[in-house]
């Protein structure tokens, strides 16, 4: 590989030199591997505020070690902002929108390397796309996760203060305990401080090998981060002399690595998204039902909030991600040989990391449960399959049969939820919410958490062809394909229909005979949306859940 810029000879390319001079670079910056530097900051999230700081910390990193840094953004919604609100259709199409506009800029640009610098939940994946379409030597490292609010002693999170919500509606607390969490469940800047989904995201891409030890977990106030960030614009000029690029990196294996460590963290149910659409942009396809082979040999080893009292930062202090994953090699369920941005293997990266909190990641001989932290169900009520984080529901709701309670959005579910409608026992069915229906796949945190925060949720199972955030808890079931935009069974439950659901045996089933199903399903005409602009062109590409939402043709 040159050790010089593609732009910096020859009278072909004086063009472009004279629009570098333009940018005020130097001969000697021209002459240096250009590395683009993706940030995603913005002054609306609170888990990228702090990125302006992690990118002058690459620049430095990348400057030290020999490349010319040029930074270039990437857009980012904070889904919490975004939550119970049309905003939220608007979320997880953006990872999609993420992955097109990095492509068109690194490649229209011909960098020789990049950093990219995510933090919340769409930019996460939507740059570890655009990394596989790219293909040049490229290091992720993240804006970091948030410190724990506190409230009477207690740890807080964004999940605690949505259910706040719920138990202030049925007066389970007052309005000064309620104003409380409002001021102190978001502390810091930073990626929200449970294993949500963009710490799930970020946690993952240290077991791909895309991002340094570390990068899921440093808080994002600590100093540490900063250094962290000044190593991957160090490590990326490494790479680039050692041509080490993504699809060395995110192979088969390191997927499956990912896929493991997921069941063992207990990582949010849109890694079941995100996964099989990062895999499939680097040529790896994931069947959902790859799943539930890892989960039945794979212990769930961490409780992190929601479905725990541990924090992000505790995990962090306990030994990282990378203590996880040795802990996993005590039963061989690691793949070591795979290469790392580090340039060693997964193997080499992990030896001799130890497990300093047994409280935090147990010990691989006394986990939570011998099964991994996701299930996915099928039945016919979810032919395609559907998905529940099920190291987050209590045991009482493992099994459970109810009767239907239908809602075709969201903000009807939650009004009834809220008003009191919903009894012990119901199953909560919210339909036209997936990734065509919605279109975009709401997040259905509001209503987990109302069931939560009212007491009910050992008693009330939520189903939906939508989604749910990292931060919801209880036997929330999303996902369900197909979904009823497109024909279907959920689109024609009734209320009363008794719904049977099987987490251990991954069944969820409708208990309506056969013939009433059939008879049903001719006389349905799944219902038709109004839509323009982005959404419109969205839902006519996107595919199902399934397939990871992916748009047809990428």
């Amino acid at each position: 590989m040159s050790n010089e810029n593609f732009f910096c000879e020859g009278a072909d390319k004086a063009p472009q030199r004279s629009l570098f001079n333009a940018l005020g670079m130097t001969k000697d910056e021209m002459r240096r591997p250009l590395v683009g530097i993706v940030s995603s900051y913005n002054e609306i999230v609170p888990g990228h505020m702090n990125i302006d700081k992690i990118v002058e910390a690459v620049k430095l990193g990348v400057a030290m070690a020999g490349g010319t840094p040029a930074v270039f953004p990437a857009i980012a919604v904070c889904d919490g902002i975004a939550m119970g609100h049309d905003g939220m259709r608007y979320s997880l199409v953006t990872r999609d929108l993420i992955a097109d506009s990095t492509e068109c800029m690194a490649l229209a640009h011909h960098f020789d390397a990049l950093v990219m610098i995510p933090n919340c939940d769409k930019n996460v994946p939507g740059l570890l796309m655009a990394a596989a379409r790219v293909n040049v030597p490229t290091v992720f490292v993240s804006g970091g996760p948030m410190l724990a609010g506190r409230v009477k002693g207690s740890k807080t999170s964004l999940s605690s203060m949505f259910e706040a919500v719920g138990a202030y509606t049925a007066g389970r607390i007052d309005e000064e305990e309620f104003e409380e969490y409002e001021n102190k469940a978001c502390p810091t800047c930073g990626s929200c401080s449970g294993m949500y989904t963009a710490n799930s995201m970020n946690c993952l891409t240290e077991v791909l090998g895309m991002g340094l030890r570390g990068n899921g977990t440093i808080p994002a106030v600590y100093s540490e981060r900063i250094r962290l960030a000044k190593r991957a614009g160090m490590q990326v000029m490494e790479l680039w002399r050692k041509n080490i690029r993504p699809l060395d990196i995110m192979t088969h294996d390191a997927f499956m690595n990912a896929l493991t460590v997921d069941m063992a963290l207990g990582c949010s149910t849109n890694s079941m998204l995100h996964l099989p659409a990062i895999a499939h942009e680097c040529g790896v396809e994931i069947d959902l039902d790859i799943a539930n082979k890892l989960s039945a040999v794979t212990p769930n080893l961490c409780h992190l909030a929601p479905a725990g009292h541990a924090y992000m930062e505790d995990l962090n202090e306990a030994g990282g991600v990378y203590a996880v994953m040795n802990e996993l090699t005590k039963r061989d369920l690691i793949k070591t040989d795979c290469m790392t941005v580090t340039g060693r293997t997964v193997g080499e990266n992990i030896a001799g990391i130890k497990n300093k909190d047994t409280n935090i990641i147990r010990p691989i001989d006394d986990p939570y449960s011998e099964t991994g932290g996701i299930a996915v169900l099928r039945g016919n009520l979810a032919k395609d399959g559907c998905v529940v984080k099920r190291s987050a529901v209590v045991p009482e709701m493992l099994v459970h049969t109810g009767p239907a309670k239908v809602f075709d959005c969201e903000e009807d579910a939650q009004a009834a939820i809220l008003g009191g409608k919903i009894v012990k026992g119901d199953v909560v069915v919210i339909r036209y919410e997936g990734p065509k229906g919605g279109p975009g796949m709401r997040e259905m945190l509001n209503p987990t958490s109302a069931i939560q925060g009212m007491g009910l949720g050992s008693d009330v199972a939520l189903i939906t062809d939508g989604r749910f955030s990292g931060a919801s808890r209880g036997a929330s079931i999303g996902h369900v394909c197909p979904e009823a935009a497109v024909g279907g069974i959920i689109g024609i439950v009734k209320d009363g229909d008794m719904i049977s659901i099987d987490i251990p045996n991954y069944k969820l089933e409708l208990l309506v005979d056969d013939a009433e199903i059939q008879r049903r399903m001719k006389e349905f005409k799944p219902k038709k949306k109004e839509l323009k602009g982005y959404l419109r062109r969205y839902a006519a590409q996107v595919t199902s859940s399934a397939q990871g939402a992916i748009l047809q043709g990428n």
